[in-house]
């Protein structure tokens, strides 16, 4: 049997990182990488550095022909029964930082459809060519388990994908593939270097950053072991714990106070 990993956002950033570590067996070995991102020049870059097989996919998943082009690129690899998806990575994404108002119609809407519609198509197209061991990591966000002011859609996005992933996984226990929803909180990837407006970054800097390669190194290990969520940064695991039991209002307030406050004081 021949076994495929498929990344989105595989040409920078996040994606990047999760090919480097899955090429180098740390979810078990793999004969092919299948990377998705826009960028074919990105994407030849990536797969240069691998040892693993590698095939480029240059798609827009805003864009719903890009599933139809996906779909007969899986169901052709697969026609088989020879070759199975073992890992489906959801990394594709992007956010922008501002009043809903002022990001505007187009973002808000891209920001849905990258971050929450491409997500489930993915899922769609992939869950028949998968078997029991087989694993499906989304990537979520610490955003994403509270509203944030400033970051509306995106916040929101990822609330999707958070609750859309325990659901997926609850469903799909009896076949033995299992869900991973990845809830990191900022990462120095080139992510904030476009995302909208710098007050309301500031903002939210207080909470800090994390490594993406030890992001990416917890979260495929909790989707070996079949967890249904992974918080990779101890700090995170204590917030998204207590927000579990306080009220958004309160939490909102708070958060409120406290990125004023760091904008003002510390910037």
């Amino acid at each position: 049997m021949e076994s495929i990993a498929i990344i989105t956002g595989a040409s920078s950033g996040v994606g990047r990182e999760f090919v480097h570590q899955l090429d180098h067996h740390a979810g078990g070995p793999l004969d092919q990488l299948w990377l998705i991102a826009r960028s074919k020049d990105a994407l030849e870059r990536v797969a240069a550095g691998c040892t693993t097989k590698t095939r480029i996919l240059p798609l827009d998943l805003t864009d719903p022909s890009s599933f139809e082009a996906l779909k007969k690129e899986i169901s052709d690899a697969c026609a088989d029964e020879k070759t199975y998806v073992q890992w489906l990575i959801n990394s594709a994404g992007f956010g922008r930082a501002g009043k809903f108002v002022e990001i505007g119609e187009a973002s808000n809407a891209g920001m849905v459809r990258l971050n929450c519609l491409a997500v489930v198509e993915l899922c769609s197209l992939v869950l028949p060519y998968m078997r029991s061991g087989s694993r499906i990591i989304n990537l979520a966000s610490m955003a994403g388990t509270l509203p944030l002011e400033g970051f509306a859609v995106y916040s929101a996005s990822k609330s999707f994908v958070l609750n859309f992933s325990h659901a997926l996984d609850a469903e799909l226990a009896a076949t033995g593939i299992h869900v991973t929803a990845v809830c990191p909180k900022w990462m120095k990837t080139g992510f904030l270097d476009h995302a909208g407006s710098k007050q309301s970054l500031k903002k939210m800097m207080f909470i800090g950053f994390e490594n993406p390669t030890d992001v990416v190194r917890k979260t495929i290990r909790s989707a070996v072991l079949g967890r249904g969520v992974c918080v990779p940064s101890f700090d995170m695991k204590i917030a998204y714990g207590a927000l579990a039991i306080l009220p958004v209002g309160f939490v909102m307030a708070a958060m409120r106070f406290i990125g004023d406050w760091t904008t003002e004081h510390l910037s």
